[in-house]
């Protein structure tokens, strides 16, 4: 067993866990407050990390364009779509419909990117797709899952996509972490208008502080570190593949710690999501 085969389903459990914390921050918190403590904590770590790896500090300013689209769509709005899609859906739900984001690579990569789309890779967004819909459905039915904060979810999806495709050929050519510190530090600095003129750090309570930590260290520091290191040694279908596991952590925590309802729609959307997800990945 490779380190990879431990590592990889580890951050899936903590990505799947920032899912609860986040939920519970928002009791004392927005979500821009969330997404910018989370982030202004996480920085001057990457940046730390950059100087003790040795890694190139300087980025050509012709790239800043693409940059600046990374930073907003791999920080800013990404997270601020996300968090307050937690806030009015469930945790759960949350988890399972950010894992679209699978399903519009694909499609994006075929639109702008040219990468073909097999009939496997078709069947599996049709799949995907169902699912949302079922999980939509579902907000009908659950009262703690809205139809709002499931559009917020797949909007932050969407960021994602366009995140992962505008960086593929900019990662070909610079280091990883470089790239993902200067993401973090400018999808930082472009929150900050977000922000209300209340929010100060002294109001936020110890446990509110340990939810940011856990999503700065945990889920962003610890979490891309391990997994660029997990793609530059490992195929990136057979890494990948473990995303799928962060869903149904989420699910099991949101049951335990928010006590959640896993309804029969949520459940089957699931399956039709990861299903297709897996379908499009091996396609």
């Amino acid at each position: 067993m490779k380190r990879y085969d431990i590592v990889i389903p580890m951050v899936s459990l903590v990505w799947a866990g920032s899912f609860i914390a986040v939920k519970m921050g928002l009791d004392e918190m927005s979500p821009v407050e969330i997404a910018f403590f989370r982030f202004a904590v996480a920085s001057p770590f990457m940046f730390l990390l950059l100087l003790i790896k040795k890694k190139p500090l300087v980025i050509p300013a012709r790239e800043f364009p693409s940059i600046i689209v990374l930073a907003l769509t791999g920080v800013t709005l990404l997270y601020l779509f996300q968090f307050t899609g937690i806030k009015y859906t469930t945790a759960a739900t949350s988890a399972m419909l950010i894992n679209t984001n699978v399903i519009f690579i694909a499609m994006l990569s075929f639109a702008f990117l040219g990468e073909k789309l097999s009939a496997r890779k078709t069947g599996g967004i049709f799949l995907g797709f169902a699912g949302v819909a079922v999980i939509f459905g579902n907000s009908i039915f659950d009262l703690t899952a809205s139809l709002e904060g499931n559009m917020f979810i797949i909007l932050s999806a969407v960021c994602w996509a366009v995140y992962s495709v505008v960086g593929k050929k900019i990662l070909e050519r610079y280091d990883a972490l470089t790239v993902t510190t200067y993401v973090f530090i400018l999808g930082t600095l472009f929150l900050v208008p977000f922000l209300e003129k209340g929010a100060f750090v002294t109001g936020i309570s110890i446990g509110g502080w340990a939810i940011i930590f856990y999503l700065a260290l945990l889920c962003s520091v610890f979490g891309y570190v391990a997994w660029y290191d997990a793609l530059s040694g490992a195929d990136a279908t057979r890494v990948a593949i473990f995303l799928n596991l962060i869903p149904l952590f989420a699910m099991f925590l949101s049951y335990i710690v928010l006590g959640e309802r896993i309804t029969p729609f949520l459940a089957a959307g699931a399956i039709l999501i990861i299903y297709g997800i897996y379908l499009t990945e091996r396609g």
